[in-house]
């Protein structure tokens, strides 16, 4: 089964692009590589069950497991040691990067508070584009029940057009609400 988003970049997006940014190749068209989406747990530190927790919400949110992040150094005002996990962190590609952005710009997104688009000064200058959440609880996998403590979460969105333009044009096709 092919992703709804995944055909309509292929039908839809990349001829669009073409014609927009004057391509002469197939293979000019920017794409998405990959989508990070980080987790910091800085309270990890004093209850490594947080830490716990939070794996476990992002497992659900990505529907792959995370990878554990450490600190690289000692911050002795943080009670920090080099070593210490404070965070979690998942990649995603392929056909669950797609499933991902495709819930993230239909269903979570617009779930939050007073939403009126995301910023569109929040790319890097090469194409890559970096959203802050501030709670979880807008992914429909998680049970508001069950959360503990609202964490907030950084999603990157990686892709191959070489500037910031390239990269608006695609993400807003591809149905990310920026703010007017």
């Amino acid at each position: 089964m092919v992703n709804r988003l995944k055909a309509k970049y292929d039908k839809e997006i990349v001829p669009s692009l073409m014609e927009k940014f004057n391509y002469t190749s197939i293979m000019q068209v920017p794409k998405i590589e990959k989508i990070v989406i980080n987790m910091g747990v800085g309270d990890a530190v004093n209850n490594s069950k947080n830490l716990d927790e939070a794996v476990e919400e992002l497992t659900l949110i990505a529907g792959q497991k995370p990878v554990i992040t450490k600190a690289k150094k000692s911050i002795a005002g943080f009670r920090l040691r080099e070593g210490m996990a404070i965070g979690t962190k998942v990649t995603l590609r392929g056909t669950r990067m797609f499933d991902f952005l495709d819930k993230l710009v239909s269903v979570s997104l617009p779930r939050v508070r007073d939403f009126h688009g995301v910023s569109k000064r929040a790319f890097d200058g090469r194409g890559n584009y970096t959203l802050g959440i501030k709670e979880q609880l807008i992914f429909p996998e998680i049970e508001f029940d069950n959360v503990n403590k609202v964490r907030g979460m950084d999603i990157v969105l990686v892709t191959t057009a070489q500037s910031d333009e390239e990269s608006r044009e695609l993400l807003k096709q591809l149905g990310m609400p920026f703010a007017k």
